[in-house]
Order: structure tokens, then C-alpha cells, then sequence
């Protein structure tokens, strides 16, 4: 192989698609939620709270005394680690774990009152967060989007918990 035909290689390896992530669908949604979680996520950091946390308290808010495989689907945690992020919480006094009263073997988690008030709070200022993101995409069929993401999350994983 000449010189040539090697340089030609290493520039196809090194640009196989130009413009590839500028328009790759998982891309762009990973990069927005990412740019528009940053911004939210410094308001939860600012009350005292990790992500994770936050994430649990949104869902026990919604659905308090879920089970933690079904807390761990909805948080996107894996099983293992959201394990952990409860232990952590239940030492900070924001949730606390009791035993299903149909099986004890289960453990159930609830939001404990001063938590329930944050998550509450938090979620009012989430919503606002949302309704101003929309307000950028706004006459752009943004009123589709969220039907459209729930449409694709259907098919990707129909046992993911969405409402509607």
C-alpha cells in the first residue's frame, strides 16, 4: 500500500460523515438535554441537593412510596446505584424506606415532609425552566415535540412508565 492510498485512509477514519453530529438525531437530544439540564440542575445544586437526588424526589413527589425497581426505571438509574443515592438520602433525613405492607420483603420510599416541600418547589421552578425552553422553539412545532419523544419511547422501551 503506498502513501497515498494510507493518507486517503486515515482521512476517511478521521471524517467518515462530515457534519455527522451537527445532525444525528441521539446527538442533538443528548446535547440539549444536556445544555438544558446544566442550566436547571444549578438550581437544584443551589439548594443543597445532587442531581440524583433531585431526580428521586421529582418521581417520589409524583408517586410517593414507589418501589425501588420501579423508582429506578423512572429516575434512569440502574437498580445498584440508586440503591446507594437512597441510603445517602435517608441519611440526610429527605426520604425514608419502609416494607411494603403486602410483602415485607419489598421496601417502599417516601419522601419525608420538609422533602415533599423542596420537591414541590423544585418542580414549580422546573415547569418554568420547561415553559421557557419552549418559548425559544416556539412556531417551530415545539407543541409536537414532547408527543413525539413519548411516541419514541414507546417503541424504544414500552415498559417505561410515561403518562398519556
Amino acid at each position: 500500500m503506498d502513501a497515498q492510498n494510507i493518507r486517503s485512509m486515515d482521512d476517511s477514519d478521521q471524517n467518515p460523515e462530515q457534519g455527522f453530529t451537527s445532525d444525528y438525531l441521539l446527538y442533538l437530544l443528548a446535547a440539549a438535554s444536556d445544555a438544558a439540564s446544566a442550566q436547571f440542575h444549578a438550581q437544584v445544586r443551589d439548594r443543597g441537593l445532587k442531581v440524583p437526588e433531585w431526580r428521586v424526589m421529582a418521581c417520589l413527589a409524583e408517586q410517593d412510596g414507589q418501589m425501588i425497581t420501579r423508582l429506578a426505571k423512572i429516575a434512569l438509574y440502574e437498580q445498584s446505584r440508586l440503591t446507594r443515592i437512597i441510603e445517602k438520602m435517608e441519611e440526610k433525613g429527605l426520604v425514608r424506606r419502609s416494607p411494603d405492607s403486602q410483602d415485607g420483603r419489598r421496601v417502599r420510599v417516601f419522601l419525608n415532609a420538609p422533602a415533599r416541600e423542596m420537591a414541590l418547589d423544585l418542580i414549580r421552578q422546573a415547569r418554568a425552566h420547561e415553559q421557557e425552553l419552549l418559548d425559544v422553539i416556539r412556531n417551530t412545532g415545539a407543541d409536537r415535540i414532547k408527543p413525539t419523544l413519548k411516541t419514541l419511547i414507546r417503541h424504544l422501551d414500552p415498559d417505561t412508565p410515561l403518562d398519556s
